[in-house]
């Protein structure tokens, strides 16, 4: 039988939710996001969970979407939750892609942002393009000293990840260098521009995010959701959703440029290639 991709444990008023295809550092197929939001939902509807703790199984939080392990699934169709874009599984090119990158990507994020409960990510090892989309919804992020983030697409011409907030969660000119270099930041360059909450030794990371989970649900569940939606609208106001919308349609015209001018709408970067850019 095999290995559920998330798998979800409540511990008092915290719920955990752990990604859990380690073998391939926690990547992304479309049944790991489904799950997600599976349990994501659970979380919110469950009247003892005031916090929730996500993280990853394994010696990495996530390297990012999953872009050629054997379980890739981006041909397969799924119940569509977070949009109401058509089916992508059955139709080709930009309708495709699109359709589905709007669902399962930038809808789900967004929708994940929005739950009425605090959300914490416990980051260690790669979090890498999709991974650092999972961290940016939660509210809070947790690192260990070897965490790493990185947003390396712009080697495929894609100007980044669907969910950008980079502009948001750090400083414009250092989300530029980010970008540009697709160098890995360290945890505590990313508490140093604000992106991570605090740094802790890697034995100690489970541990100190519970601290932290258990220390927030003692709050008032109304208060926190309250004080969640306005801290969301005051980002919103800056700029975040509007500044998506229109970095997703630049993303969708990177993938249609290199379907018409390299091997296939990731410019020919498959994982191999990603890997041999980032270590040279």
């Amino acid at each position: 039988m095999p290995a559920l991709p998330v798998l979800y444990e409540r511990r008092g008023p915290v719920a955990h939710l752990t990604m859990n295809r380690p073998r391939y550092r926690n990547a992304q197929n479309s049944a790991m996001t489904y799950a997600l939001d599976d349990a994501f939902y659970r979380a919110a509807d469950d009247p003892e969970v005031k916090v929730l703790v996500l993280s990853g199984a394994g010696d990495h939080f996530s390297a990012g979407h999953d872009i050629g392990t054997p379980e890739r699934d981006a041909h397969l169709p799924f119940e569509r939750r977070a949009g109401l874009w058509w089916d992508h599984s059955d139709k080709a090119g930009a309708e495709s892609r699109y359709a589905r990158e709007s669902e399962v990507y930038l809808g789900m994020c967004r929708r994940w942002r929005e739950l009425p409960k605090p959300v914490i990510a416990s980051v260690q090892g790669a979090c890498v393009a999709g991974g650092l989309m999972l961290a940016w919804v939660c509210d809070l992020i947790v690192a260990s000293e070897d965490a790493y983030f990185a947003d390396p697409v712009v080697r495929m011409g894609i100007p980044g990840v669907e969910y950008f907030a980079h502009p948001w969660v750090m400083p414009p000119r250092i989300a530029k260098e980010f970008l540009y270099t697709g160098d890995p930041m360290s945890a505590q360059r990313a508490y140093e521009v604000g992106m991570v909450n605090r740094v802790v030794v890697r034995d100690e990371l489970a541990a100190s995010t519970e601290e932290l989970a258990l220390r927030i649900a003692s709050m008032p569940r109304l208060g926190l959701a309250l004080t969640k939606r306005a801290v969301n609208q005051a980002e919103d106001l800056q700029g975040l959703h509007a500044g998506m919308d229109s970095v997703f349609g630049l993303h969708h015209l990177a993938h249609a440029h290199n379907a018409e001018t390299a091997a296939d709408p990731l410019g020919g970067m498959d994982i191999a290639a990603m890997k041999k850019a980032s270590t040279s």
